[in-house]
């Protein structure tokens, strides 16, 4: 994609920001914001594999794969709601325990704009994408779209001063 034809380029002016900013949400595909390609597991992989996995590849989930198909996704959230306290072993359990089956997919062509709409409305943090034939290449998370919409914005819209009248918290706890 040339800089002319970068949607993320000259995003506002001065008469008609909104459409700028929508038209570069909707014509911007999750191949052009995704940054790494998929990590992969099969449905047999104990729990601890898994999480060590993620934590070693600092990645917030993994895809679980059973015969070549996509059967789940894995998430720190799972890690968080369905692991954690509960009586498992971590080291003989499968991660198709605690996976989220059949998870919702995109294609890598899926404009941003829809990725972005179905995680607020589903409650979703990540979504895997499909090729043709159904096999994942990579996994859009919201942080991807944050990024992407950071970019669009220009520095002085980043870097406004606090409001002072604004209270600040006393504790980080929490945080």
């Amino acid at each position: 994609m040339s800089g002319d034809d970068d949607p993320r380029a000259q995003v506002f002016d001065d008469e008609h920001p909104g459409p700028i900013l929508e038209s570069a949400l909707a014509h911007t595909v999750l191949s052009d914001v995704v940054s790494q390609p998929a990590l992969t597991v099969s449905a047999s992989t104990t729990l601890a594999d898994a999480i060590h996995l993620m934590q070693k590849e600092r990645r917030a989930c993994v895809l679980i794969m059973e015969n070549d198909r996509l059967a789940g996704i894995f998430t720190e959230r799972d890690v968080l709601m369905k692991v954690a306290a509960q009586p498992l072993d971590l080291v003989r359990t499968p991660v198709s325990v605690a996976m989220t089956a059949d998870p919702f997919t995109l294609p890598a062509d899926a404009n941003v704009a829809f990725a972005l709409n179905k995680m607020v409305l589903e409650g979703f943090r990540h979504i895997p994408l499909v090729d043709d034939a159904g096999r994942p290449t990579a996994v859009v998370s919201m942080r991807d779209l944050i990024v992407y919409l950071g970019e669009i914005y220009s520095s002085e819209m980043l870097n406004i001063p606090p409001d002072p009248s604004q209270h600040r918290f006393k504790s980080r706890e929490g945080a």
